[in-house]
């Protein structure tokens, strides 16, 4: 049977951190710094990356950590489960990425030092896609339903039809797809990726479906998460703005479950949503305003899940 979730956590630790302007155009998360210098920005969203892996410990999860490197400039590095997915039967897989300066993140080095640690059966790389401007970014792009083999996907600019399809041919995964959107000046656009509106645990599902405007592929994402026996969660527009759905469980020490957010999504979020949530493991989240306003990202985007069994 496939763990839909994993004690086994890989983090990027940023070395210059900033506003990424080739993400920008679409990432509409991303806000621009006021009044803070380079090395401010950078010495806050280290203070934060460092606070979180700290926290994430604490609860017994095994954080592998990576430092970024200053050359080439890889600002988005601290968001590695776009580029990376690890598999229990051994197998990393690699994404096309739409931002020119992201696809510098994928480094061999990291995927050797992941080796020494993990059982690597094979490297699937579909990052050929690039040269055809079609794009997937990993499980920003995709939420894996592991144990049912569904991969749930938010078309947008990063997550294209005909990629999603080339993933589930290879992985063995059948495709549920929808449009989500938010709010730009007035107008309905793509959420650049389907993690921001929803997330998935073994038993639940944090789920903006407000942002799913066609109701037949709302109604087909709620049939399927209820014929899958997951508890929906729902959360308001306002909420996934603040990150809300851009959660994790994870497993922690003794195998307690430990559902990971960022402050900004806790306390955004009423008491009955964190009732139900709490059924789901110990909620444990870490302030990263530095990182989500300027990278446009949460606490999800910062993890890449380890699947792949230990040596």
């Amino acid at each position: 049977m496939s763990k839909q979730i994993t004690n086994h956590l890989m983090m990027i630790r940023p070395v210059a951190f900033h506003r990424n302007e080739q993400t920008a155009v679409n990432n509409y998360y991303q806000k621009a710094e006021e009044n803070a210098s380079a090395e401010e920005i950078q010495q806050q969203a280290l203070e934060q990356f460092d606070q979180f892996v700290e926290k994430l410990r604490f609860e017994g999860v095994d954080v592998t950590v990576f430092d970024d490197t200053p050359d080439p400039a890889t600002p988005d590095s601290i968001f590695p489960n776009n580029w990376i997915s690890f598999h229990q039967d051994g197998v990393l897989r690699l994404y096309p990425m739409y931002a020119k300066n992201r696809r510098l993140e994928r480094r061999e080095d990291i995927v050797a030092g992941l080796k020494a640690k993990f059982k690597v059966s094979d490297v699937v790389s579909f990052t050929n896609w690039e040269q055809k401007a079609a794009y997937l970014e990993g499980t920003g792009s995709l939420l894996l339903d592991r144990q049912n083999k569904i991969a749930y996907a938010a078309i947008s600019d990063r997550t294209m039809p005909e990629v999603l399809e080339d993933f589930c041919d290879e992985a063995g995964f059948d495709p549920v797809t929808f449009h989500a959107l938010q709010t730009v000046d007035g107008k309905r656009l793509p959420i650049y990726h389907t993690n921001v509106m929803m997330c998935l645990g073994e038993d639940f599902s944090v789920v903006c479906l407000d942002s799913i405007d066609d109701l037949e592929e709302r109604e087909n994402l709620v049939e399927t998460l209820e014929e899958t026996d997951k508890e929906i969660i729902e959360i308001t527009e306002e909420q996934k703005e603040q990150f809300a759905g851009n959660m994790l469980q994870v497993l922690g020490k003794d195998d307690q479950r430990l559902v990971v957010m960022s402050s900004a999504a806790f306390h955004s979020l009423s008491d009955e949503q964190k009732a139900q949530l709490s059924k789901h493991g110990k909620l444990v989240h870490s302030d990263i305003h530095t990182i989500e306003k300027l990278g446009g990202g949460s606490a999800r985007c910062m993890m890449a899940e380890i699947f792949n069994p230990l040596k």
